[in-house]
């Protein structure tokens, strides 16, 4: 059964490509360092987000993210998430290999040698652990023109749509909560609100079916998006976001700042 979902959930969204709908395609990697190893990475991150810049100029990706948490992770689990942007499903699961890496190394770092090149990837990679992986398609989103810049806040809220109610609570993503969070960002109380929907890991077995990115410009924003209750709000409108609450299982909430975006 869950490798029936699996095919459906990429056919669907290879469909979504065939028919031409505008789409972003996102890599989570949920990265673990530990503490002996801190300095290590920072020169991985400082090494690899250029090889991620020749990825855009190549127009293999759309983008990178490194992102640091700042809390609702165990810091045993994780403390950093990175985000890579694909234009499309295909690309998205293809990925960048190490060929890909090496090359853009070379082109980032002319006096290296290949060997060399590869010594600083492997080097990287031995002092991260991948936690996990997960791959998304992003469905809905709020009109905007944010700007993702160093120290931008967002929170990630992981969430597990319940079973029998997969369409309902996309629907009330789409149809109460974003207007709602359209609101906020034409108040000024909030930057950017996307919502994006797992395709792997996917199946009963998956810790999470959806993701809703929350995006403010700082703590300012983000304190006074905290502090805000709306009082203009119907009581049919309250109705359906308590309907739509009760339709998803919020797994888990990230809060993390943003440390650079290659765009």
């Amino acid at each position: 059964m869950k490798k029936i979902l699996l095919i459906v959930a990429v056919f669907g969204m290879v469909l979504s490509v065939v028919y031409g709908q505008q789409s972003r395609y996102l890599v989570f990697e949920f990265i673990k360092v530990e503490s002996n190893q801190t300095y290590d990475f920072i020169e991985y991150k400082e090494f690899m987000e250029k090889l991620y810049q020749g990825a855009v100029n190549d127009k293999r990706i759309t983008g990178w993210d490194f992102w640091s948490l700042q809390s609702g992770a165990d810091p045993s689990e994780f403390q950093y998430i990175t985000i890579t942007y694909y234009k499309d499903p295909v690309s998205m699961m293809n990925g960048l290999q190490e060929e890909d890496l090496v090359r853009y190394g070379m082109i980032a770092h002319p006096h290296l040698t290949e060997k060399q090149v590869r010594e600083k990837l492997n080097a990287a990679y031995n002092c991260m652990d991948l936690a996990q992986r997960s791959y998304m398609q992003e469905i809905a989103h709020s009109l905007d023109n944010f700007q993702f810049k160093k120290g931008t806040l967002a929170s990630f809220d992981l969430m597990k749509a319940v079973e029998g109610r997969f369409q309902e609570y996309e629907k009330a993503e789409k149809e109460v909560f974003l207007p709602i969070h359209q609101n906020r960002i034409e108040k000024g109380l909030m930057g950017h609100w996307s919502l994006l929907r797992t395709a792997l890991p996917f199946g009963s077995e998956a810790k999470s079916t959806h993701l809703t990115i929350n995006v403010y410009k700082d703590y300012v924003q983000f304190f006074n998006a905290q502090e805000y209750e709306d009082m203009e709000s119907t009581a049919e409108q309250r109705a359906a976001v308590e309907k739509g609450l009760k339709s998803r299982d919020q797994k888990w909430v990230y809060l993390a700042t943003l440390e650079n975006a290659i765009r």
